[in-house]
């Protein structure tokens, strides 16, 4: 919690939940990342949080952008962004919105299967393309599992095919899961990358970027490394496997620039107990998995989570923690231990913390009729 965000809060009083971003937080993440990583070209994660502002904020910070839509490339261009910062990275794209990015000037595209190859040879003749390859995520509290990426050696053979079809085979991706706790993932991954750039010279094809996605950690519960550990693990990986003869470099962040910018603020709406021997209190949230929580799915992403109440000494008990929603699966905790002070009440405003990345921007349009999570950059 920001002194500016605890300001906002108490001077205005917004209607919960609501979710609060410090854009001064955001700047400070991008510049220590830009400064442990000067040899990365940064591409923000538009899903993680596409508010107008934060979009502005990293624009006239010079980041470029990775988009999943031709909604977020109107997004970035109608605040400035020029066709040359933006990145479709999506490996899922309809041939009429490869056509429309293509329209408007984009010439960067992720694929990892022959079908979108295809799509992106009629569409987007001549643009560079790179290819995302299947990695391991051990260590990642939110694993991207096998939707995305390709075995590199078809990765190899998609990339000549690439050629052949017109396009410019121009680099490789992977993704080693997003809250990345190990920082010793990227160094297979990187491995993995370099053999195929050596595999494709030999046929000739000179590949000339590595994009090693995102992965770098908010600051939730557990503890997780300092940025600093991150951009050393990833730059060591790969100077190791390239030495002296560095390809272009791109970093996909978006989770590690706005997660902790950001607080949402929730009410109370119901304690109760499943029996009189239970010794969990259900604590019911105004905010919860369909309205700005998705990523407590299995509990995956575990919050820090703040009551008025909370202080040295004070008594507490276990909670299971669900949201507002008549819907089973909207428990937030049940297995992870929370506790909470018993002095909490109907009605109290609780805070949690770390919420700027992925909270606003997955929120359902109406579901039960809660509105979606109102968000407010300060």
């Amino acid at each position: 919690m920001t002194k500016k965000i605890s300001k906002f809060l108490a001077e205005r009083q917004p209607e919960t939940p609501c979710v609060v971003i410090d854009l001064d937080v955001v700047a400070q993440a991008y510049k220590l990342l830009r400064r442990y990583m000067p040899l990365a070209k940064i591409f923000y994660a538009v899903k993680a949080n596409p508010a107008p502002e934060v979009v502005g904020l990293l624009r006239d910070l010079e980041s470029n952008f990775d988009v999943a839509s031709r909604n977020e490339i109107d997004l970035c261009m109608e605040r400035g962004v020029g066709a040359d910062r933006i990145s479709f990275g999506n490996t899922i794209k309809k041939e009429r919105d490869i056509a429309y990015a293509y329209q408007r000037g984009v010439r960067l595209y992720a694929f990892d299967s022959a079908a979108e190859l295809e799509k992106l040879s009629r569409a987007a003749p001549g643009a560079r393309v790179f290819c995302r390859i299947l990695v391991e995520s051990v260590g990642a509290e939110w694993p991207l599992s096998r939707k995305f990426g390709c075995a590199p050696e078809m990765a190899v053979d998609l990339l000549c095919q690439a050629k052949t079809l017109g396009l410019d085979p121009y680099g490789v991706s992977f993704h080693v899961g997003s809250q990345q706790t190990k920082t010793d993932q990227w160094d297979n991954a990187v491995a993995r990358a370099a053999q195929m750039f050596s595999a494709l010279a030999e046929t000739d094809i000179n590949l000339r970027m590595i994009n090693v996605g995102g992965g770098f950690p908010a600051k939730y519960r557990g503890d997780v490394p300092a940025v600093a550990h991150y951009a050393n693990a990833v730059m060591g990986a790969i100077t190791h496997h390239f030495g002296n003869d560095l390809p272009e470099i791109i970093i996909e962040p978006g989770r590690s620039i706005v997660g902790d910018s950001g607080v949402i603020q929730a009410e109370v709406v119901l304690i109760s107990k499943k029996s009189d021997t239970d010794e969990k209190r259900w604590v019911y949230l105004d905010v919860g998995k369909f309205n700005g929580l998705p990523e407590t799915m299995d509990e995956a992403i575990k919050y820090r989570i703040k009551t008025p109440h909370d202080g040295v000494g004070v008594a507490s008990g276990p909670v299971v923690l669900a949201g507002p929603t008549c819907d089973s699966a909207d428990i937030l905790y049940e297995k992870t231990r929370y506790r909470m002070p018993h002095d909490l009440k109907v009605g109290d405003k609780v805070e949690i913390h770390a919420t700027g990345a992925y909270t606003s921007s997955y929120a359902s349009v109406a579901f039960n009729g809660f509105e979606p999570i109102k968000t407010y950059c300060i």
